[in-house]
């Protein structure tokens, strides 16, 4: 498996009893309606985290691992993702799209829910290098240079792959209005965008799931 990537040496269980939603004062947590985020939580506890031994990017070991997709790919959890995340994106957004692949199933999911929600946001990919045949370029999709973008992805963990969509849809002549994360798991990523400016909105954050951010482990 590539360096810096989790990977377990054990065969990772699912197993909840011992893991609580910690409290945070982290303000990129959203107050997101009691019923919305009960739901997205759950989802993501029961087909994303992954427990065993895990190795995270840091170096730092932790016995927990979260596949974000397995939310943002399935039927339900793609409803109970972009319920989540239409009760945040700013009104005036018009598009919505980030870095594949962590970004495709995200802003795709949105993107239609929304749609049938009486919301239009038109959606696009950033390829991580330029195409030279056909459509040349980093862009795939629906992206206009003057759109207010919501820039998604599915697990923020220190926030680069964001923050290169940043920079690549500025160059493109749009505005990023927002990053917004189905998890942040690492706890850096607002800081980072604060930078860019940016905001930053996490759907589930790592505490959320009953973990510490893993920038806290990694300082243990």
């Amino acid at each position: 498996m590539p360096a810096g990537s989790a990977a377990p040496s054990v065969a990772p269980e699912r197993v909840w009893e011992n893991h609580r939603p910690m409290t945070t004062d982290d303000p990129t947590s959203i107050p997101l309606a009691g019923d919305v985020h009960t739901a997205l939580v759950a989802h993501l506890r029961t087909h994303s985290v992954r427990m065993g031994d895990f190795v995270l990017k840091s170096g730092q070991p932790t016995g927990w691992f979260i596949d974000s997709k397995q939310t943002a790919c399935r039927p339900d959890g793609v409803v109970a993702m972009a319920d989540a995340a239409l009760t945040v994106i700013p009104d005036d957004a018009t598009a919505i799209g980030g870095l594949t692949m962590g970004a495709d199933p995200v802003a795709f999911g949105i993107a239609a829910v929304g749609a049938v929600r009486g919301r239009s946001l038109r959606s696009f990919s950033i390829r991580k290098e330029s195409k030279d045949h056909g459509v040349e370029g980093r862009l795939a999709g629906a992206l206009e240079p003057g759109d207010k973008v919501v820039i998604t992805e599915d697990t923020a963990t220190r926030g680069t792959s964001a923050l290169e969509a940043v920079r690549v849809v500025r160059e493109l002549g749009a505005e990023p209005v927002l990053v917004l994360a189905l998890v942040d798991r690492g706890g850096t990523a607002a800081d980072l965008c604060a930078a860019e400016g940016v905001g930053f909105r996490a759907l589930v954050t790592a505490p959320d799931l009953g973990f510490p951010f893993e920038r806290e482990i990694a300082s243990t």
